[in-house]
């Protein structure tokens, strides 16, 4: 039986690269491969769920892929992450960055762009069970079900 690769080690492999000290990462850069991860995982749960218009795909994934509903996510999660998540995390929140949510508070934005350092510090860490499972658990925490 062949073994499966995981996304990212077919990257790094077809690329190759890697290599870097994740922890060298600004927590933006950790955020700006967050928020793609993040946002594959949702459209990819919304998509297996059922073949739908692509407007239809878009409106679901977006009530999932947006500041508000991360940051209450990442609030729901707290007692959740272990002490390095909760470092990588709290970089990501405090990070200076010079944009904005369209429809959430600066807190809120924050918030968000710290549960998106986290899921790229997890990706890039090849702790996919690990960010997957803190997804899905902060989805159930905030009451929602995709």
């Amino acid at each position: 039986m062949e073994e499966s690769v995981t996304i990212l080690e077919a990257v790094r492999e077809t690329f190759s690269c890697g290599g870097v000290d994740i922890r060298s990462y600004s927590p933006l850069t950790l955020a700006y491969i967050g928020d793609s991860i993040y946002d594959l995982v949702i459209r990819t749960v919304v998509v297996e769920r059922g073949n739908r218009s692509a407007n239809n795909l878009h409106k679901k994934t977006v009530s999932y892929v947006n500041a508000r509903v991360q940051a209450r996510m990442i609030d729901a999660l707290e007692d959740e992450m272990t002490e390095e998540e909760a470092a990588v995390y709290h970089r990501g929140r405090n990070a200076k960055s010079y944009t904005g949510a369209k429809n959430a508070s600066i807190i809120e934005y924050r918030k968000a762009t710290g549960l998106e350092a986290l899921c790229g510090y997890l990706y890039l860490q090849g702790q996919q069970e690990r960010m997957l499972y803190l997804i899905k658990e902060g989805i159930s925490r905030v009451g929602m079900e995709i």
